[in-house]
């Protein structure tokens, strides 16, 4: 990876989409430790706010649920960033006139009571924007309208942010996320991310998909390359270059046709790789050590890829708080409790930050 400028260099934003189901009270999490700049990081252009040209903008989605992997991921991020201080958040939290979920007063409360120095700002989201497009999934919880809020990035960050790093919110950074962000997107490209082309690509997609002669190949064909399945949980967007290409009405057409044609099964996956699959900058497979939470059905226990690791990600069914707290952990699952804010009820009065250590993880993981 490079390409990155100093001005690219000079920060990070963290951007993330909050919702939660009203008959669902948002857990209490302990206050997480204060990490400081190190030497060399740069200062914050006076009065330049969000739109500061030296920030990096990241984006996660999540619900009451997984506020619990958000926290998590805020937590790792913070550790391992060598400028903790130049993070700043913007969460889209459900609109309450919208949907049964908490107040903007309330998600702010929990996110300042755990990390009292987090510069951050909250806006509304209506899940009736993408409701009417969602097809029935192999799982409820990819049905869920926050999982397509990537989708409207580029429309609900102030049109200052030129690009973002998408997170999803069961993923620890394990290393300092600025080395993503120096990801080098060439103009031809909108979106950067791992891709995995040794998958198989036609599973993706039904056999009705394949064999309509408008559709199949002929969708992929003229691309940069050869089309390869990427995870949509670690993205580098352009968001300029996404607004001019109206990237999101190109997703919703094909959303569309989904309601007509039963063209795939996975939820928000296949629209992104029908736009993206073939035209994505490859980014080192480091950055998704994703399907540690299994498949979509089972959510059995999976180790690490082979190589280094700079984040993890538990993609799948099985999240590692519910398995921590069924009392049946896999093996990578205890290094997520590491960065566990979560506070038990029955043990809050001795709760605590967890303690986090270099066996954390094996030094492999942390190799360059």
């Amino acid at each position: 990876m490079g390409g990155a400028t100093p001005a690219m260099w000079a920060g990070l934003v963290l951007v993330a989409f909050l919702a939660a189901s009203g008959a669902e009270a948002l857990p209490r999490f302990a206050e997480a430790p204060e990490y400081r700049n190190g030497d060399g990081c740069p200062a914050a252009v006076a009065g330049a706010g969000v739109c500061d040209p030296g920030l990096v903008h990241i984006a996660m989605t999540l619900d009451a649920h997984y506020l619990r992997g958000s926290m998590a991921a805020i937590y790792s991020l913070l550790k391992h960033a060598s400028c903790p201080e130049s993070l700043f958040f913007h969460f889209l939290a459900a609109d309450a006139a919208a949907a049964a979920a908490p107040g903007v007063g309330e998600l702010r409360s929990a996110l300042a009571a755990s990390f009292p120095s987090l510069r951050f700002e909250i806006y509304p989201f209506r899940p009736d924007a993408v409701t009417g497009l969602i097809s029935a999934s192999v799982r409820a919880a990819l049905e869920a309208p926050l999982n397509y809020a990537r989708n409207y990035l580029a429309d609900l960050l102030p049109k200052c942010v030129p690009r973002a790093i998408y997170l999803d919110s069961d993923v620890l950074a394990v290393d300092d996320v600025r080395r993503l962000w120096e990801t080098r997107l060439p103009a031809a490209a909108v979106v950067a991310a791992p891709e995995y082309c040794h998958a198989n690509f036609s599973r993706y997609f039904t056999d009705a998909f394949w064999s309509d002669p408008d559709l199949g190949a002929r969708v992929f064909a003229g691309r940069r390359r050869a089309p390869c399945y990427f995870n949509t949980g670690v993205m580098v967007i352009d968001l300029r270059r996404w607004r001019s290409g109206n990237y999101r009405h190109r997703i919703e057409q094909w959303m569309e046709l989904q309601k007509e044609k039963r063209i795939y099964e996975l939820g928000s996956l296949p629209p992104f790789l029908l736009v993206f699959a073939g035209e994505v900058e490859a980014v080192d497979h480091r950055w998704n050590q994703h399907g540690l939470g299994g498949d979509n059905v089972l959510g059995s226990c999976r180790p690490l890829h082979k190589g280094p690791v700079s984040l993890m990600h538990w993609s799948g069914k099985g999240k590692p708080w519910d398995r921590l707290d069924a009392g049946r952990p896999c093996p990578l699952d205890h290094t997520w409790k590491s960065y566990d804010l979560y506070v038990d009820h029955v043990h809050s009065s001795s709760a605590s930050a967890p303690s986090l250590t270099s066996s954390a993880l094996p030094a492999a993981v942390f190799s360059w």
